[in-house]
């Protein structure tokens, strides 16, 4: 289990030097005084619990010659040792996503990283009761973590339970930039799916719309994106160019790094242009 502790000149050897052959340490270079000190403080606590490392805070007015020795010119200042190496970290408050970044360079995996990896195991198998249980299990361990809550919201919405899907979106704050885009792709799947419950018409393109919507709804996205595009460069008109409105809505479930989204981007600018 990882640990934040307070160490000075005294212990820094045995609590950090001789620690980090074990596993690594984060030093936090930190003072009362620093504002963004107090911000990086629990972040850092956070991670070192999911990363199981050890978080060291050094108090700079307390040990002036330990700041000296590392040159230690401002706060918060983050250093990593690793065997025995004190090495280059951060200066000042990082998004977490970057120090996740960071420590995934050491070749460090959060447990949080390992219960998903072991998710996504399970649902390639496919069998709904096993997804469900395996669901389960990681909503009691994580239950407010974005990551888990968008994993539910996408279970349940391919499962045709839009209510319960929605509820696991409302419980991410929507002051969470980083999950912005996947939140927003899922509440407007929510409206694709509405359109399902629809009254069916004998067009063929209302036809191939709905086809389009329940390949999205599936995570089915290459059957969805290529289903829609036809539509769009048939008849931009239908359904006040919905066709178009619903690749967007792939390409924020997707991600803008999925070599999906950058293929249908390209060709639907193409067809458009």
């Amino acid at each position: 289990m990882g640990q934040s502790i307070s160490v000075n000149q005294a212990d820094f050897e045995t609590q950090v030097l001789v620690e980090s052959f074990e596993r690594p340490v984060l030093v936090d270079f930190f003072a009362t005084w620093c504002g963004p000190c107090q911000l990086l403080k629990p972040m850092l606590e956070k991670l070192a619990q999911e990363y199981d490392i050890t978080v060291a805070k050094v108090d700079i007015d307390q040990n002036p010659e330990l700041a000296r020795t590392f040159g230690v010119e401002g706060v918060p200042d983050v250093r990593i040792v690793s065997q025995g190496q004190v090495q280059e970290g951060f200066v000042g408050v990082l998004p977490e996503p970057q120090i996740r970044e960071l420590l995934a360079q050491l070749g460090l995996e959060s447990t949080l990283e390992q219960a998903l990896a072991q998710f996504q195991v399970v649902q390639a198998g496919g069998d709904p009761t096993a997804i469900a249980n395996a669901l389960k299990d990681l909503l009691i361990q994580y239950p407010e973590n974005p990551q888990v809550l968008i994993r539910a919201a996408r279970w349940y919405l391919s499962q045709g339970q839009g209510d319960l899907a929605r509820q696991y979106l409302d419980l991410i704050p929507a002051s969470d930039r980083q999950f912005l885009q996947p939140v927003e792709g899922l509440r407007e799947l929510l409206a694709l799916q509405a359109t399902l419950a629809e009254p069916a018409t004998d067009s063929p393109l209302e036809t191939a719309y709905r086809q389009g919507c329940q390949a999205a709804l599936a995570g089915d996205y290459a059957t969805a994106l290529e289903t829609f595009l036809t539509l769009v460069q048939k008849d931009r008109r239908f359904r006040n160019d919905g066709a178009r409105k619903a690749m967007l809505t792939v390409f924020k479930l997707l991600g803008d790094g999925e070599e999906l989204t950058a293929t249908y981007r390209r060709k639907l600018m193409q067809s458009l242009y």
